[in-house]
């Protein structure tokens, strides 16, 4: 790889380990990121730090982005990539990385109905991360999940949460593609 961007060295780590495990990067394997932006978005500069020292507003992190996208083909899914409310930033990057990537909402969505409904209208997501105890019910869950093609839909459980299998059985009972569990 010839990739530039910071985080470019971790992507080719993991790709070596993707390789020393005898799996195909992009075949068997492809890789995610939570980028959790509105930790690192600064809402009165609207700024992104995305390390230190190092601040990009929302069309220089659409490159970034793309970028990644562009260098690490097995990249399939950004989720949280723009701070909750920068819908713009929401808009344009899945106008451009739509179709090849899954652009998911978390906490653009917090698996609230009115929030996803606002969203789809908008065009400011193709996927969604379900939390079925960030909305309340599981049938508020429900609902939320219906709003999106099922394949579009990851089911997640939450920080902190001890190791239930429920989601999988919500999963399945949803026709989600995806699960999310764990973290690295």
């Amino acid at each position: 790889q010839t990739c530039a961007l910071p985080i470019c060295e971790s992507f080719e780590n993991i790709i070596q380990a993707i390789n020393a495990a005898n799996y195909k990067p992009g075949i068997d394997v492809f890789l995610a990121l939570d980028c959790a932006s509105s930790e690192f978005y600064n809402e009165e500069t609207k700024l992104y730090e995305i390390e230190k020292d190092l601040f990009l507003n929302s069309d220089s992190l659409i490159k970034y982005y793309g970028d990644l996208i562009d260098e690490f083909p097995m990249l399939k899914s950004i989720e949280d990539g723009f701070h909750e409310k920068d819908y713009d930033a929401w808009k344009k990057f899945t106008n451009l990385y739509g179709d090849r990537i899954m652009i998911v909402g978390d906490d653009l969505f917090t698996t609230n109905s009115k929030l996803i409904k606002f969203g789809l209208e908008n065009k400011l997501a193709n996927s969604l991360l379900l939390k079925v105890n960030q909305i309340g019910t599981i049938s508020e869950a429900i609902e939320s999940a219906k709003l999106f093609d099922s394949k579009n839909v990851i089911v997640s459980h939450r920080s902190g949460e001890t190791n239930h299998a429920y989601i999988i059985d919500i999963a399945k009972g949803i026709g989600a593609k995806y699960v999310k569990i764990g973290s690295p």
